[in-house]
């Protein structure tokens, strides 16, 4: 594959993000080879998958590829789009996906983080949800997933500011389910994989499946979802959003102006 590598071995399977040269951005290419992965992984009977960078990466990901935003009067996450796509593989994956997470973490990353079954990080792991510095609006199952994970209070301050929060501060809040030291994770990451491949498959599986659904279980009206949708139309149909990709690609701040 181009833009990852894939390994299997003692049933845990391993999905290595490996496109340096754009910092593992959620493009269209790697992300279907992510799900292509993902897929293959579980034919031949992964029990357990774990998704890294590669060793010593100082990003993990740095989020959804910008220059594939669709230009104003079209939602930029739809149900469709590619990284949406991806998300739904890792939480219908029968088996397990731990997010093996050494460096930064951006936008887009993020949510495919927080559907990982665990989360992993080192001191140099951190979070940044960074729409409101691009302009851009976040599609509602992306809230519902970040919210799941994170809680609504940390969920309004990433959103608003966009400023990224630290690993220790993210271990203290259940966002990482462990933080070890960077020499460590790997040993860590795939003690605790053999550990789970270990045990019944199909109960793990089961019981995955069941806490995605109960997980999902809040009811949203209607008319709730469809002005969710009318405000978000409000965002990528203004000037701000072209704005925010324009400044993106010529490595300048954005000038917003709220129109």
């Amino acid at each position: 594959m181009q833009f990852i590598t894939v390994a299997l071995s003692e049933f845990i399977g391993t999905i290595t993000l490996n496109h340096d040269r754009k910092r593992n951005a959620l493009g269209r290419g790697l992300i279907h080879e992510v799900i292509k992965a993902l897929n293959d992984l579980v034919y031949q009977r992964a029990r357990v998958i774990v998704l890294r960078a590669k060793a010593g990466a100082k990003v993990w990901s740095a989020g959804y590829d910008v220059r594939e935003f669709p230009q104003p009067g079209r939602d930029p996450l739809t149900f469709n789009d590619p990284l949406e796509q991806a998300i739904r593989a890792i939480q219908r994956c029968p088996a397990p996906v731990i997010g093996m997470l050494e460096g930064s973490v951006w936008g887009g990353a993020c949510e495919l983080a927080f559907v990982c079954d665990i989360l992993i990080g080192t001191a140099t792991t951190s979070f940044a949800i960074t729409p409101a510095r691009l302009g851009i609006p976040y599609n509602l199952t992306g809230i519902l997933h970040v919210l799941n994970k994170i809680g609504t209070s940390l969920a309004r301050e990433m959103f608003c500011t966009a400023q990224p929060v630290t690993a220790e501060r993210a271990a203290r809040l259940g966002v990482l389910n462990h933080l070890v030291p960077e020499a460590e994770l790997e040993d860590f990451t795939y003690a605790m994989a053999a550990q789970i491949a270990q045990n019944s498959p199909i109960s793990i599986s089961v019981m995955k499946e069941q806490l995605q659904i109960l997980g999902n279980a809040l009811p949203l009206s209607p008319e709730a979802f469809e002005r969710i949708q009318s405000l978000r139309r409000l965002v990528y149909d203004s000037k701000d959003y072209l704005e925010g990709q324009q400044a993106f690609l010529e490595k300048r701040p954005p000038v917003f102006k709220g129109e």
